[in-house]
């Protein structure tokens, strides 16, 4: 049984860096991970929602009302962005001076 093209494109699931920096990283007791979104999670937002369905400290921490900064390839991005094969995206808390 033969898989066409397309069907085996739509099977395709890509694989995503997540880098945590400072609070999150300490939170989290991890300082990146690989995971596979399916081509129906592709928006950092989507992967974010992955990310607090684990629960507890990963539903607190990235809550949608709590401030934290999203790069895409060392870029600073808006949750909306759309991701690919092999981005590296880093979560961290807004920088504070003093």
């Amino acid at each position: 049984h033969r898989v066409d093209r397309r069907q085996r494109q739509m099977c395709i699931r890509d694989r995503i860096k997540i880098l945590f920096f400072a609070k999150l990283r300490e939170a989290f007791d991890v300082s990146q991970e690989v995971i596979v979104i399916a081509d129906t999670e592709n928006k950092i937002s989507d992967v974010l929602n992955v990310l607090r369905h684990r629960g507890d400290v990963w539903k607190r921490e990235l809550d949608e009302n709590k401030p934290f900064r999203i790069a895409v390839n060392q870029e600073m991005v808006s949750d909306d962005v759309l991701l690919k094969n092999a981005d590296e995206v880093a979560l961290f808390p807004p920088v504070t001076g003093g």
